[in-house]
């Protein structure tokens, strides 16, 4: 996790998983963003042939997630960089602005199909409903496949998660353009297709707006979901020796590591290295924080260099 204080205490109870979880898909990121491509463009090139708005938004709904999976994957590439003098923590934080830029790419193709959508609704084409079935139903079976590429490594890293969470609602939205095909087929309404479309961006839009609101909040330091800010503030002050803790900050350095610092109001001085490795590898173990700067302060004018001899 970064620092060197705790590797060799051998005790990384399941947070090691956290830095490095991107590495291990770089498969699942590489076949997904091929499979997906390849998909988009024949779903797209059916939807101009076939008419379909619903196919085009259903594409636009894929297209939209093989860029958030290029944007991941790029992004967890970029995390794993050294750091430098002048980005002390590396490019880590690229994760976030990645998530962001998909977010805010996402809003972009909502507005495209809903436009397209609703001027397709004064003037309604004929549509061959079974031709925009099957097309969708391919993109069920794309979808599930890179879906269950990123199972398993979906609660460790809100890239991972974002990538299997996109592929499984594309699998239910192509499953709706299915049944919307059939139903075209069966009945003849040409609105369907426009409706559906738009019921798609309805669903991209709810779906954007929880990674905008946690990217943005990423990015103004905000205290990582996963952390009870009181919760560390208690444990920090129930350290022994320590009166209070203020201006503790905890913030996401990138989608997956976070950092702490506080200040310990400690009395009788400087406690010393030991106990600064203890308090590491209990932040470490019980919250997931691999990076902690502790600072020791004594109070009213003790010296903190020599702890006070009673």
């Amino acid at each position: 996790m970064g620092g060197h204080h705790h590797h060799h205490h051998g005790h990384d109870h399941g947070h090691h998983g956290h830095a490095h979880a991107p590495a291990s898909f770089d498969r699942a990121f590489g076949i997904g963003i091929a499979l997906n491509t390849g998909f988009v463009v024949l779903e797209a090139g059916f939807g101009l042939w076939t008419g379909s708005v619903a196919l085009l938004a259903d594409a636009g709904h894929n297209l939209s997630d093989v860029l958030g999976l290029a944007i991941a994957w790029g992004g967890a590439a970029l995390a794993k960089s050294a750091p430098s003098k002048r980005f002390t923590y590396g490019l880590k934080g690229s994760t976030i602005l990645a998530a962001l830029a998909n977010a805010l790419l996402l809003l972009v193709a909502i507005g495209a199909i809903a436009m397209e959508a609703v001027n397709r609704f004064s003037t309604p084409t004929t549509i061959a409903g079974g031709t925009v079935a099957a097309v969708a139903a391919a993109g069920i079976f794309i979808n599930g496949i890179t879906a269950w590429l990123f199972a398993r490594g979906r609660h460790g890293d809100v890239n991972v998660r974002g990538a299997y969470l996109h592929m499984l609602s594309d699998a239910l939205v192509s499953a709706g353009v299915v049944v919307a095909g059939l139903a075209i087929a069966a009945t003849g309404l040409g609105w369907i297709d426009p409706a559906v479309s738009l019921v798609i961006a309805a669903l991209i839009l709810w779906q954007t707006w929880g990674l905008l609101r946690e990217t943005v909040e990423m990015s103004l330091a905000a205290v990582p979901r996963g952390i009870d800010y009181d919760a560390v503030a208690a444990a920090l002050a129930q350290l022994p020796g320590v009166e209070r803790v203020h201006d503790l900050h905890i913030w996401p350095m990138s989608t997956t590591e976070p950092v702490l610092t506080a200040h310990l109001v400690m009395p009788e001085g400087s406690p010393g290295d030991a106990f600064l490795a203890q308090a590491q590898d209990m932040l470490h173990d019980r919250f997931g924080i691999g990076h902690a700067t502790l600072q020791v302060e004594c109070g009213a004018g003790c010296d903190l260099a020599s702890p006070r001899v009673v």
